[in-house]
């Protein structure tokens, strides 16, 4: 069963070991792309992807941060009825996610759900742009700003100056 939760900078997460800047060129990105954007989105595993969300928490400061919890495929529709009645401004993809990590059968279902509402999805990795994230920066793209413009176009979003186009 999915379970949602919304986190926000707690003292406990800082404390944690972070994977330092995963995710500072990513928030920072949208930020300045999209600046209505104040709400981000996690689907992921999170008793296993304890430290990647806390590193996204720490970057994102002065958004919320809301966080689907899922165990397996099995969640998908459940955790797309909570984003869905949650309304957030974009999801963001956990790389490493064993269940909707780039790559995934799951994160292609998020992806599309949410660009039908109009959601944008953003990943730190190459793999994720070409399966249909609107953009990418991070460890996983080598520093490089890439973007998705036909998702981009769909979901209505502007495709950041910069970015390598796929």
């Amino acid at each position: 069963m999915a379970r949602f939760r919304t986190l926000v900078l707690a003292p406990a997460l800082v404390s944690m070991s972070l994977a330092a800047g995963d995710y500072d060129a990513l928030i920072g990105v949208m930020g300045k792309a999209w600046p209505s954007v104040k709400t981000i989105a996690v689907v992921c595993d999170a008793t296993s992807n304890k430290r990647a969300v806390a590193a996204l928490t720490a970057s994102a400061e002065g958004f919320r941060v809301l966080v689907v919890d899922v165990k397996g495929p099995q969640d998908m529709g459940k955790a797309v009825a909570a984003l869905s009645g949650r309304k957030p401004d974009a999801v963001v993809l956990l790389a490493g996610d064993h269940v909707a990590g780039d790559g995934t059968a799951a994160a292609s279902f998020i992806i599309q759900r949410m660009a039908v509402q109009k959601i944008p999805t953003v990943a730190t990795t190459e793999a994720g742009v070409k399966q249909g994230a609107v953009l990418a920066i991070g460890p996983g793209t080598g520093g490089k700003l890439m973007a998705n413009v036909k998702v981009a176009s769909v979901v209505g979003v502007p495709v950041p100056p910069g970015a390598i186009t796929l």
